[in-house]
């Protein structure tokens, strides 16, 4: 199969974690378009659903998906989202779309993170994907120069990318992250940042890889 279609295969099969007549929460990127392709075939029994970005949103509502603001909702019992790296315990890397901070936002808000990815995510230790941080502009520098003192990563601005929250994103190389949980406290308190794209606090407790021969559901304790 090519990533494509195991995208769509994994985008399909998330619709089995969909709780009817419930609010669900939906993440950014080209596998997430695949499960809102496939969420609109079943749109019609649940209630809405909470977006992680502008580019989600406008998928969703031109299937005619309602879509409900954050504020809007207390709780809700499924976040799906893909990632960029995802590691044997549910750890990931998020951000290569640029909505790593709204993402974190509604898996917070959910009782399970269910991720959706293809087998080329699954790795042995976070850090060969570059780790994206969004950051107040002004504080760019100061975060790169951190980043290269602290763990020895070269940070560079995501050229010609601008959040929809209106800052700027790093994206930081050459890191092997041992503890992701641990670099993800540490970071998100350095002066500027607004989030690193580390989702261990808030990790996936479910993975629908796309394999060659399948589907693979991964559980997480």
């Amino acid at each position: 199969m090519t990533q494509d279609e195991l995208k769509a295969l994994v985008g399909r099969a998330a619709l089995d974690f969909v709780v009817p007549l419930a609010v669900v929460g939906v993440g950014t990127g080209s596998t997430v378009n695949c499960f809102i392709d496939a969420l609109a075939t079943v749109k019609d029994t649940i209630t809405g659903a909470v977006s992680s970005s502008v580019q989600s949103t406008e998928r969703l509502r031109s299937h005619g998906i309602r879509v409900l603001d954050a504020n809007e909702v207390e709780a809700i019992p499924v976040y799906i989202d893909g990632a960029d790296e995802i590691d044997a315990r549910g750890h990931m890397i998020k951000g290569g779309g640029a909505a790593l901070t709204r993402e974190k936002i509604v898996a917070d808000l959910a009782e399970r993170f269910v991720c959706i990815a293809d087998e080329s995510k699954l790795v042995d230790r976070l850090g060969r994907y570059p780790l994206p941080v969004e950051v107040i502009p002004m504080a760019a520098a100061q975060v790169a120069r951190r980043f290269a003192s602290a763990y020895g990563g070269q940070a560079a601005v995501r050229e010609g990318v601008t959040t929809d929250n209106g800052n700027w994103l790093l994206d930081v190389r050459g890191l092997a992250i041992a503890d992701p949980l641990a670099m993800e406290t540490e970071v998100n308190q350095w002066p500027g940042v607004v989030t690193v794209g580390i989702f261990a606090r808030r990790r996936a407790r479910v993975c629908l890889l796309g394999t060659s021969q399948g589907v693979k559901a991964l559980s997480f304790d």
